[in-house]
């Protein structure tokens, strides 16, 4: 996943797992961790802050605007910002119910298949015509 994709990705998926009664201290203090690096990235901008902040569907509702703040302050070529993301997703994804969260919150995947475990990678798709579902 580029990282771009990972670290909203990781924003959603943060605040909808903090928000439930099972969530573990470490996916709370992760999701805070995140925020905060990001926050840094935004110094100024206040808006880009508060989006950090945001309800999991605010942020999907203004995704393209928070990817533009995001790639403008480099937080996306930022390791520990990555890093910490990824580190998020893994926590949340061992929380109950915390696979469907995750593929919730992915975006830019149109297609996309999921089991319990693994790793999958997709790259350079490109989609000519319109797709069926069956």
């Amino acid at each position: 996943m580029e990282p771009i994709s990972l670290i909203i990705a990781a924003l959603g998926a943060g605040a909808i797992a903090a928000a439930k009664d099972t969530a573990t201290t470490a996916v709370k203090d992760t999701y805070q961790g995140l925020k905060a690096l990001i926050k840094k990235k935004f110094e100024g901008d206040v808006l880009g802050k508060a989006m950090v902040d945001a309800k999991p569907e605010e942020i999907k509702q203004a995704e393209g605007l928070l990817k533009d703040k995001i790639t403008k302050a480099g937080a996306d070529k930022d390791a520990a910002i990555i890093q910490a993301a990824q580190e998020l997703l893994n926590q949340v994804k061992e929380q109950p119910g915390g696979q469907q969260i995750i593929t919730q919150n992915i975006s830019n995947v149109k297609y996309a298949a999921t089991s319990g475990s693994g790793n999958a990678s997709i790259s350079d798709i490109n989609e000519q015509g319109t797709s069926k579902e069956n």
